[in-house]
């Protein structure tokens, strides 16, 4: 009985492990993406501003945007095969400059990005909206939920 208490606490525990950390609103985040549109655009015909266009930036290379000048410590940082995960894009919003000194261990690592928001339902929120213009989020926009439904129902009834 007492090994059966610790295993269900044990894959109790394990669930909130593996949920999901950034489970931002995605309206709430283009609100607070106001603040960023004056440096980046967004959107199908987004193009670079004072910063880089963000449109699939969610899973991008980091310096990934061939056609933008970008400061000398983000490409380094690039050049380390480094992804804008929803983690690090988390990270960054917080402090640009203290996430690429402790990325490049660099005391002297300089970005050209100096917003920060502090926040971090804001933070959650603008990369939730973010992850909408993503790759990822386009295909399942594209995918129907019916096919998923039937797959599920298929392994059920195989297993069985």
């Amino acid at each position: 009985m007492r090994q059966q208490l610790l295993a269900a606490a044990f894959f109790t525990a394990s669930a909130f492990v593996t949920m999901p950390a950034f489970a931002g609103d995605a309206v709430k985040g283009e609100a607070l993406f106001k603040k960023c549109a004056a440096c980046h655009k967004i959107g199908a015909d987004a193009k670079n501003a004072v910063g880089p266009a963000l449109t699939g930036v969610v899973g991008r290379a980091v310096a990934g945007v061939e056609d933008y000048k970008y400061g000398k410590s983000i490409v380094e940082l690039g050049e380390t095969g480094a992804v804008w995960t929803e983690e690090e894009i988390f990270e960054y919003l917080a402090n640009p400059k203290k996430y690429l000194r402790a990325k490049l261990d660099n005391k002297k690592a300089k970005s050209k990005m100096s917003f920060k928001l502090k926040k971090e339902d804001q933070r959650n929120d603008v990369i939730a909206y973010l992850a909408t213009f993503s790759p990822k989020a386009e295909e399942g926009d594209a995918a129907s939920e019916e096919p998923k439904a039937e797959e599920t129902t298929e392994e059920t009834t195989t297993t069985n």
